[in-house]
């Protein structure tokens, strides 16, 4: 087994942020290319924290998780889980979140309520300016357009090795398959859409080879 004997972190699936007590904000990460990642890992060997999201998706065989609702829940169990040899950072973390009302907000004549967005951690960026910054840092970017653009951007100001970009026009969110950009300061590798298993077992063999 390749990776035996070494601690990779997989964060998966998206944040769910309150409103209010019934309400939140979301996006449509499904966590099926992150548990697939962390379940090829473990394959390899591989000791593996899963960090997840809310998401109904079973743990896969020898991945020990951990279940978080936030991105500030998010944020402390990745450095909680430090020490990693490697940290591939698939979460679809929300980018805001809201000062949330302790009460149901109830509709009323005045029309909607404002609610006042407060800018989230980056937890990609600030892991990679850790003094604890895990030897391969990985990345994903879901992209609308100018994918492999935007990929580049990220890969620079976030500080970290890898990104890991897809056009989530072409395959949406909760799908079974992907088509993935490898985005290094080498170049671009362009993968063929495929499984995400099979995406994430070609990630695995790529890893094992790198740490």
């Amino acid at each position: 087994m390749t990776l035996s004997g070494k601690h990779v972190l997989v964060t998966a699936g998206p944040t769910h942020e309150p409103i209010d007590p019934v309400r939140y904000l979301a996006n449509r990460s499904s966590g099926k290319q992150g548990f697939a990642i962390a379940a090829a890992l473990a394959a390899q060997g591989a000791r593996v924290t899963l960090i997840a999201g809310p998401v109904a998706l079973p743990t896969p065989p020898r991945v020990t998780r951990i279940d978080v609702e936030t991105a500030l829940q998010m944020a402390a169990a990745v450095e909680a889980a430090l020490p990693a040899d490697a940290a591939i950072m698939v979460a679809a973390v929300a980018d805001w979140r809201v000062e949330a009302s302790a009460q149901k907000i109830k509709k009323g004549a005045a029309g909607p309520p404002t609610l006042t967005l407060v800018e989230n951690p980056d937890i990609l960026a600030t892991l990679g300016r850790s003094l604890r910054r895990p030897r391969l840092l990985i990345g994903f970017a879901a992209e609308t357009e100018n994918v492999v653009a935007h990929a580049r951007a990220k890969l620079a100001r976030k500080g970290c090795d890898w990104i890991v970009a897809n056009d989530v026009s072409a395959d949406p969110m909760g799908g079974e398959t992907n088509r993935v950009h490898i985005v290094t300061n080498d170049g671009v590798e362009s993968w063929d859409r495929m499984a995400k298993d099979d995406v994430a077992e070609r990630l695995a063999d790529r890893i094992a080879v790198t740490i």
